[in-house]
């Protein structure tokens, strides 16, 4: 279960979002400045509000009213941009490694083989970020956020970069972490046709407020 609800203003702009769900894959839904990417930055912790409280799987992350505000790096939170953000002079497993740094040995629950296997990297690990495609690099985005065993993924317009066809070469290893690897998704995307492939409850996000749900 993901619960999220905090105000937040933003220059002129006010926020006023409430959402929970326990779907797999929540998406994220509405026109550009709406508030979907501040309220991924609310859950990560990268934005505080004067008001909020964030509770993932039971844990609550943020609680203004008890004074409860877990750092990000505590907060087990795979964050995956629109850009894969990898190191360039860093090989495939490298990249993918260094997400492990994030999280102590005993409270790892991913290996590099199975989340390879998973996204279908497994002959790309000795290569470097330069030679891959678009839909490659945003696959190992993802492996690194895996393997930091988290418990929530945060996507960002994971797709939003590529091109149709990287894109259908990308939305079924989607589909296998939403179906096989049981961590929730927070989803953001401006396509309809990805949100209906993948989002178990939709979420439209207009105007710093959360307009309608549609449990699927």
């Amino acid at each position: 279960m993901i619960e999220v609800a905090f105000a937040h203003q933003q220059g002129d702009f006010a926020l006023d979002i409430a959402l929970a769900s326990d779907a797999r894959l929540v998406a994220l839904f509405g026109p550009s400045g709406a508030g979907k990417t501040t309220l991924l930055n609310v859950v990560a912790g990268l934005i505080r509000p004067a008001r909020a409280r964030v509770v993932v799987g039971g844990r609550t992350l943020t609680d203004t009213q008890s004074g409860v505000f877990v750092p990000p790096h505590r907060r087990r939170i795979g964050y995956v941009f629109q850009e894969g953000r990898l190191f360039p002079h860093l090989t495939v497993r490298q990249n993918l490694l260094y997400g492990r740094f994030f999280t102590m040995p005993r409270e790892r629950f991913n290996g590099l083989n199975e989340i390879a296997a998973l996204l279908g990297i497994e002959a790309l690990l000795d290569r470097r970020p330069g030679l891959l495609s678009g839909g490659e690099r945003q696959r190992i985005a993802i492996g690194r956020a895996l393997l930091a065993s988290p418990r929530l993924l945060l996507l960002d317009e994971p797709l939003a970069s590529l091109d149709e066809s990287r894109k259908r070469e990308t939305l079924p290893y989607i589909e296998r972490l939403r179906d096989e690897f049981r961590v929730p998704i927070l989803y953001v995307s401006h396509s309809r046709p990805e949100i209906e492939r993948l989002a178990g409850d939709v979420a439209h996000v207009e105007a710093g407020q959360i307009r309608w749900r549609a449990p699927r």
